[in-house]
């Protein structure tokens, strides 16, 4: 489930999930579409002026309709900006007919005004990656009234952060494994703050990890990473 857009995202290779993974935990990106159709009139005009023959079915040799794998949203100083991302491995990068097709993507979005760029693995690096596919399915919580019960309890919390978890449990008589279910929740929403360039670690010192005070007075009166 996105936690952006709150509904099932369809994906041809784990590269693409890598990848939702991360624009997933960008605060600035509001909206994510996978598989964007581009425009078969337009891109068929394009590769015609190129000179490039544009992908077909290989069963009937009908122009399909182009796609591209990711459009984002991202809310940018009040305003909405539009970048489109295409996920390949390095290794396809000098494959004549891929690029062939990238060079009609690059166009298309170009005359829209729209940033494109091509995203491999070598920009997703893997500590992060491992560490969101970690808390993927820790976004939502559901018993959320455990949370400020565990947040009053973190101020003092000292030393192991799973001996903390532990006794949290122990004190408020909460199944087993409670304690780390809340913290995985927490760091997904960024109420608490990780090196995520490092392994999620549950034998963290406690001093080593943040609160998002901002984050928790914002919410009381009514989320480290790039995308390339």
């Amino acid at each position: 489930m996105g936690w952006k857009t709150n509904r099932e995202h369809q994906f041809f290779s784990d590269l693409e999930f890598n990848y939702l993974c991360m624009v997933d935990w960008v605060s600035d990106v509001i909206d994510i579409r996978e598989q964007y159709p581009l425009d078969r009139m337009v891109t068929l005009k394009i590769s015609e002026e190129l000179g490039i023959k544009h992908p077909t079915d290989p069963k009937t040799g009908t122009p399909i309709v182009m796609t591209t794998d990711f459009l984002l949203t991202f809310r940018e100083d009040n305003h909405l900006v539009y970048k489109a991302r295409t996920i390949k491995p390095s290794t396809k990068l000098n494959e004549e007919n891929i690029m062939k097709k990238f060079e009609i993507e690059r166009i298309y979005w170009e005359n829209q005004g729209v940033n494109w760029g091509i995203v491999t693995e070598e920009e997703m690096p893997s500590p992060i990656v491992k560490n969101l596919k970690y808390l993927r399915n820790s976004y939502l919580l559901d018993d959320e009234l455990n949370i400020d019960t565990f947040l009053d309890e973190w101020n003092y919390f000292s030393g192991e952060l799973l001996k903390n978890l532990k006794d949290f449990e122990k004190k408020y008589n909460y199944e087993h494994g409670t304690g780390i279910s809340i913290y995985r929740h927490l760091l997904a929403r960024k109420t608490l703050l990780v090196d995520m360039n490092k392994d999620i670690d549950l034998s963290e010192d406690v001093n080593n990890i943040r609160i998002n005070r901002k984050l928790i007075n914002d919410a009381s009166m009514d989320v480290w990473t790039q995308v390339s």
